[in-house]
């Protein structure tokens, strides 16, 4: 969940809340104006998390910004970096291969994927479905399908790289059917997770990406009755690949 890294009243209540990871945000939710005050305020910031999962997300690399983030995270031993608009492995040289989320925003960011997943320090890709949006000239309203493609080839190059795949952000803050939909279409299109903006988007998110029990209950089953090899379970053939998949759902639930 994004944090504005100069709110810290919103950043102790986030130490409290069940996403995943805290991202304390230098980047759009705060102005231009206070984004000083944001990087000195990150040591405190982060102490507010008490030990959390925290990133930070940093200013894009074609902005005045970017140096003096770096900086501010380099002070205070940030474990994990959020990059906006990544579209080139050359964008995150400077971060001398720290742990990097790249988030994906622009056709040129899309196209160098797979690329951008298998640069050194990248641990995954997050998709950012406003600003790739608008990127594209897609008109108002036209929602998600238009994106399809960006958003499975982004899949497809985090996995190949063996790294997290990050769905975007949900805008509509009182359309909880609307998010429960696109989180449902996000862990079918292969996202590991959500980009959310709101503590009341965490159980809804967290519902749709957890398994279910009739998942877990099946999982538990394959692989109780794998020997090895493709065999018959229930009504279907099933090999070594579906006893993966399951032992993998299983350790996603732990």
């Amino acid at each position: 969940m994004f944090v504005p890294a100069v709110r810290p009243s919103m950043i102790a209540k986030a130490a409290g809340l069940s996403a995943d990871l805290i991202v304390l945000d230098l980047e759009d939710s705060v102005r231009d104006g206070d984004k000083a005050a944001a990087r000195e305020a990150l040591p405190v910031s982060l102490e507010l998390l008490h030990g959390r999962s925290a990133a930070v997300r940093i200013n894009a690399p074609d902005t005045a910004g970017f140096a003096d983030d770096l900086a501010a995270i380099g002070s205070v031993g940030v474990a994990l970096t959020v990059v906006p608009k990544v579209e080139s492995p050359d964008d995150l040289t400077p971060l001398d291969g720290r742990p990097v989320l790249a988030m994906i925003e622009t056709p040129k960011g899309v196209l160098a994927a797979a690329r951008i997943a298998a640069t050194p320090g990248v641990v995954g890709l997050m998709v950012g479905t406003n600003d790739l949006a608008a990127s594209l000239r897609l008109p108002p309203g036209a929602g998600r399908t238009p994106l399809s493609h960006a958003l499975q080839a982004i899949v497809l190059a985090a996995r190949a790289a063996d790294g997290w795949a990050i769905d975007g952000v949900f805008n509509a803050l009182n359309d909880a059917d609307g998010l429960a939909r696109e989180c449902a279409e996000g862990r079918a299109t292969g996202f590991d997770g959500k980009s959310l903006i709101h503590p009341d988007q965490i159980a809804i998110a967290n519902t749709a990406f957890s398994p279910s029990t009739a998942e877990l209950d099946e999982a538990n089953a394959i692989v109780a009755a794998a020997r090895g090899g493709a065999e018959r379970f229930q009504d279907r053939m099933i090999e070594d690949m579906h006893v993966e998949m399951a032992r993998r759902l299983l350790q996603r639930a732990r």
